[in-house]
């Protein structure tokens, strides 16, 4: 696992011991090392801590099809955003006696999957990453107002260019596959993402 700097742990330390509940948001590009962070923070706070990712709002790959939108999956309008928004207010409104289903994304298979993810009452630290969640527009601009703080995961680009590559072909695409899709989709993403970069409280950067 991914070592973090301890003030940043020390920093989620201090909100956890300040309230009953933190929702902490990771945004960032493609690539950029979100899910690894977030996997890292839920192991430092493991009694504490659960992972509830934004990407169980990818639509469904035959509903992209449908809209016309299978070439872009990824980007935000490829997402329930609505949908996210629903599960964090519901997360932030938890009765104790009450149990909220989260999906999650399978890249095995390219899908979501609802009701995977069980957040209980009791779960006082809730991570939750995904590219958009500091954007302005839509559904999206609701986020920021439902997370205690939203950190803007940064990486070197061509690292994170790398990564990207090779996760798509360790999911079966071609080497040059990857290399048309990180570039033609991934990567026009990501340019948006970055704009969001200054609404962040934290730019951690690997």
């Amino acid at each position: 696992m991914a070592a973090i700097p301890q003030d940043y742990v020390e920093r989620v330390g201090s909100l956890v011991s300040a309230r009953q509940r933190v929702l902490l948001g990771l945004a960032g590009a493609p690539g950029s090392g979100k899910s690894t962070l977030a996997l890292a923070l839920a192991q430092a706070f493991a009694d504490l801590s659960i992972v509830v990712p934004m990407d169980g709002f990818h639509l469904a790959n035959v509903e992209l099809q449908r809209l016309g939108l299978a070439g872009r999956k990824g980007a935000p309008e490829t997402f329930d955003a609505a949908g996210y928004v629903a599960l964090l207010r519901r997360i932030r409104e938890q009765r104790s006696d009450e149990i909220v289903y989260a999906p999650e994304f399978r890249r095995a298979i390219e899908e979501p999957i609802a009701g995977a993810i069980p957040v209980r009452s009791s779960v006082r630290l809730i991570i939750t990453e995904g590219n958009y969640l500091l954007l302005e527009n839509g559904a999206w601009a609701e986020i920021a107002g439902l997370l205690d703080e939203i950190w803007y995961v940064d990486a070197d680009p061509t690292l994170r260019v790398q990564r990207l590559i090779d996760r798509h072909v360790h999911f079966g695409r071609s080497r040059s596959a990857a290399e048309e899709w990180v570039q033609s989709s991934d990567e026009k993403n990501a340019r948006l993402i970055e704009t969001t970069r200054s609404r962040a409280h934290v730019v951690f950067r690997w």
